[in-house]
């Protein structure tokens, strides 16, 4: 799926436009046992319920591609003869209706699922879309195919904390506590993915509201099926690579020029509204590493530390491999920050054998919210 297609699907979840007739899902507390269970019609609601319970299922289609939104595809094999395609595939087909499907769905998650000291809420919809056919003019057509799908969050339930409420008969405020609250999704999942706006049935799109907490034991249960890398531990292989297989070229100077170029490419791609995720491949990035007079040997090595970690040929995703919004440097005493587009502005430099972080400053220095005086203490009028 690409930006443009999950946005056309999050325009939906509004109660005039989404084709969601029934609310499905239930109760669990810490002892995974079911509290209370929830099949109810979304035209018997008042309307604001209807619009909460539906902006609960739109978060679950919330966040970037590639880290927040993971593409999590089944073999051949499963889609021809595994147990838990054939779950996901008659949940779909019954349009959730079928109480005993949903159940074995129900337990397989509460099995499974780890949320800590938190009662949440298994919340799942059917929705079936009339796609419409794009003209040659951009606008709406006919329908183009019907694309069927279930979406499924889960929400953490909180306590509501003691407040003072005003109470109209008495005219007076009094303490009152809220009941139990009904949080964001923290993770998720739609099914069939909506690729090239149609249905592919050997795909799901799953959501976690912590890119690095992917929720394993839940992918283990459902899918079946190996999840790529978090956006963490994406960093976490690529820096690695970097570290291992440069050795003492990984360098400050290097460093920063990765950091950069690939800043740049992550604006380009922003500004060109292209709504496919941006992508490149460790020869790629090896080319970067040429450009800063890497030797061939060392890219070939960093290369292939890229290689064990993420496949060979594998499409890497900058913004998971780098912070675009911060250029971050530490040593054993200070760290410094620096906005990402003044990063060059940065570097090592040995002054009578002693190496030196570098920052050229101009005339606004603030320490502390004070602003000072750049010099040193013969600027500051102080005498020696």
């Amino acid at each position: 799926m690409n930006q443009k297609e999950l946005g056309e699907l999050r325009r939906r979840f509004q109660p005039d436009r989404s084709a969601v007739s029934r609310i499905y899902g239930c109760y669990v507390n810490t002892q995974r046992e079911v509290i209370s269970y929830l099949d109810e019609s979304l035209g018997r609601m008042p309307l604001e319920e209807s619009e909460k319970y539906l902006g609960l299922l739109k978060k679950s289609l919330s966040g970037a591609l590639g880290k927040n939104l993971i593409d999590v595809v089944f073999t051949t094999e499963q889609v021809m003869d595994s147990d838990e395609y054939r779950l996901l595939s008659a949940l779909r087909e019954s349009e959730l209706k079928n109480g005993e499907i949903r159940q074995e769905f129900y337990q397989r998650v509460i099995e499974s699922l780890d949320m800590g000291e938190s009662n949440y809420l298994i919340l799942m919809a059917y929705d079936a879309y009339d796609v419409p056919r794009r003209g040659g003019d951009g606008q709406p057509g006919d329908s183009e195919n019907v694309y069927r799908c279930i979406l499924c969050c889960v929400c953490p339930v909180k306590d509501g904390k003691p407040e003072l409420g005003y109470f109209p008969g008495e005219n007076e405020f009094h303490n009152c506590v809220a009941g139990q609250i009904v949080s964001a999704p923290e993770l998720g999942f739609l099914y069939p993915a909506f690729d090239d706006r149609t249905a592919n049935l050997y795909n799901a799109l799953f959501y976690t509201r912590k890119a690095d907490q992917l929720h394993q034991e839940f992918i283990d249960a459902i899918f079946r099926t190996e999840a790529p890398m978090s956006a963490a531990e994406q960093r976490e292989a690529f820096e690695t690579a970097l570290q291992e297989g440069l050795e003492e070229a990984c360098s400050m100077a290097v460093v920063q020029s990765v950091h950069e170029q690939l800043r740049e490419r992550l604006e380009e791609h922003r500004d060109s509204k292209d709504p496919e995720p941006l992508s490149l491949t460790a020869g790629e990035v090896g080319g970067i590493l040429r450009q800063c007079g890497v030797e061939e040997a060392r890219v070939e090595a960093f290369q292939s530390q890229c290689a064990q970690r993420f496949g060979e040929s594998a499409a890497l995703n900058p913004a998971n491999l780098i912070d675009s919004k911060r250029f971050e440097v530490k040593t054993g005493e200070v760290t410094v920050s620096v906005d990402p587009a003044c990063s060059y502005l940065v570097e090592t430099r040995e002054i009578d054998g002693r190496r030196y972080l570098l920052i050229p400053v101009g005339e606004d220095v603030v320490v502390n919210g004070l602003p000072v005086t750049a010099g040193g203490a013969e600027a500051a009028g102080v005498q020696p």
